[in-house]
């Protein structure tokens, strides 16, 4: 999946939590402050995008989020194949 179409799923999460139609998401808009999102909404944010991706954000992870931006590199990273031998 690429970026364009994580922001597309990630834009989806945002209406579906706050209930409203959402800006076009640019990797600059603060989740919080720009988009409006409380603790609340990030929560259930972070639970759909845990839910439809098939990953876990660490607390440490979570902590780093603080513009939309820093999601999809968190996302591309956490979805990039990884090579066998480090499955192994």
């Amino acid at each position: 999946m690429d970026r364009e179409m994580m922001r597309q799923k990630l834009t989806q999460f945002v209406e579906d939590e706050t209930g409203e139609p959402c800006p076009a998401l640019d990797d600059s808009l603060g989740l919080r402050e720009e988009l409006g999102l409380d603790s609340v909404d990030v929560v259930g944010l972070v639970m759909q995008v845990e839910r439809q991706f098939h990953i876990r954000l660490s607390s440490e992870e979570l902590e780093k989020l603080v513009k939309v931006g820093d999601l999809l590199d968190l996302l591309e990273a956490k979805l990039e194949p990884q090579p066998e031998s480090a499955a192994a």
